[in-house]
């Protein structure tokens, strides 16, 4: 098969090996600022949510932003799809740059929005567009950007490599963190974070992604998807139609769908439970003071950073299944406990285990899920298989977690939320129970295997 200029074949040589690492580094450093752009508005709500929802109480004006970023959410699944089938179709390179390119222009509008002082009930509307154009984004460069990664990891130490697809999530967060770190503790008082101040993480995420779409313009297309294109003619004119397909994806391939959508539902709950809403509920329920919750909450997910490769790495010498089996256990048996212990301590350093203790327990799904999806699906829609699923569970599960979180406890049941929390990991259990190892099965290894033996027979 025949290397056009922006494909990569075997990096056998040190220029081939630096083009490999150039595109490895583009595809992630893009896929930290389009997570920190999109987390961003999380983070910084607490700080934010008065400006656009000025009446009632805290957790009232935290309940308005939390259903604001819940609508973000329910676009995901469209540009999962829009993205993910112009991944499959026309290559990943082109797909994320688009993404991020939508993401640069959301951050930015949230980051100039006037306030509902100044505008009134406009500005809660333009928030909610600004919000649909990052959740957009976000629902194609997460199934693409997993996909890119995958594909372009080496055989037998793919866990280890796709695990830094949750670092580079991570360390979107973290930024986001450290940003708010150095705002409240070096350059601005509380007021002026609450009038003003919010702003700066939005103008910085919008110029970032412009940034990463630079990066992204001169990646390399993956083998992969080279192999798709460079088939023989009859094998094109087989699955011209199927690339990127919808109907290829629900129907040919429902299995691996399904299976996808329960190893996302615990996972994704967890995650933002763990990763986003600890944050509030260590201010709104244990009582920590906002800058002790953030620095635990920092501290605690730079650990988690890194357990990501290791956790991936655990899963190539072991397998996909056991190491799932880590947070499938462990959330469905151990999130209650975790929680009650957390709202009930007084101590930031039993506070900052407890997190760690979550975290740990949530690597066991965050490490290697996007792994687990790419090894179920062919090179013709896996972008679309990857993200369109994971998009669904992300807008119905993902998006409402801290909404429900806010709610239950708005209405005095707060104990409700963990053993939903529960529920949804025992899901996930079920499913890595009942689902195939991929280790050993994976089609990305089942497909270049059959383009050495097309090639040894010619």
């Amino acid at each position: 098969m025949a290397a056009t200029a922006h494909t990569l074949t075997l990096p056998a040589t040190r220029a081939a090996r630096r083009e490999q690492l150039r595109s490895i580094i583009g595809g992630s450093a893009g896929n930290v600022i389009e997570w920190y752009d999109f987390l961003a508005y999380s983070i910084f709500s607490i700080y934010f949510s008065k400006a656009f929802f000025p009446g009632g109480n805290q957790t009232a004006q935290l309940l308005n932003a939390a259903a604001v970023a819940a609508i973000g959410y329910v676009v995901r699944p469209l540009g999962s799809w829009a993205i993910g089938a112009l991944a499959d179709r026309h290559g990943r390179r082109i797909a994320l740059s688009l993404s991020v390119a939508m993401m640069s222009i959301g951050s930015l509008i949230i980051a100039a929005t006037p306030t509902y002082a100044s505008i009134g009930v406009a500005a809660p509307a333009v928030l909610i567009c600004a919000r649909l154009l990052q959740g957009f984004s976000m629902g194609g460069e997460a199934g693409t950007s997993a996909t890119y990664l995958s594909e372009m990891a080496p055989t037998g130490r793919r866990g280890f490599f796709v695990g830094f697809v949750q670092v580079t999530v991570v360390m979107g967060q973290l930024l986001a963190l450290a940003l708010m770190l150095v705002l409240q503790r070096l350059v601005l008082t509380p007021t002026q974070l609450e009038q003003w101040g919010w702003r700066i993480p939005f103008a910085i995420g919008g110029a970032l992604a412009v940034f990463a779409l630079y990066l992204r313009r001169g990646i390399a297309e993956t083998d992969a998807f080279a192999r798709n294109r460079g088939a023989g003619a009859e094998a094109q004119a087989r699955t011209q139609t199927e690339r990127g397909s919808l109907l290829v994806l629900l129907i040919q391939h429902r299995r691996q769908t399904l299976w996808t959508i329960g190893i996302s539902i615990g996972g994704t709950v967890a995650f933002y439970t763990f990763t986003i809403y600890l944050q509030k509920f260590m201010v709104n329920t244990t009582g920590f003071s906002r800058n002790t919750a953030t620095l635990v909450a920092t501290v605690a997910l730079v650990i988690y950073m890194g357990f990501q490769p290791l956790f991936g790495l655990l899963s190539d010498l072991i397998g996909r299944r056991p190491v799932m089996m880590i947070f499938g256990v462990g959330g469905t048996f151990l999130t209650v406990p975790l929680m009650h212990a957390l709202g009930a301590t007084h101590s930031a350093l039993t506070a900052f285990a407890l997190n760690l203790a979550a975290l740990g327990i949530l690597s066991g799904f965050s490490s290697i899920h996007w792994l687990v999806k790419s090894e179920l699906f062919p090179a013709r829609v896996r972008a679309l298989g990857v993200g369109l699923p994971f998009a669904i569970v992300s807008s119905v599960m993902g998006g409402t977690t801290e909404y429900l979180a806010l709610r239950f406890k708005h209405d005095g049941h707060e104990a409700w939320f963990f053993y939903y929390v529960s529920a949804c990991a025992a899901i996930s259990l079920v499913t890595y129970v009942l689902m195939p190892e991929t280790r050993h099965r994976s089609v990305i290894d089942q497909e270049a295997d059959e383009e050495a033996d097309e090639e040894a027979r010619q």
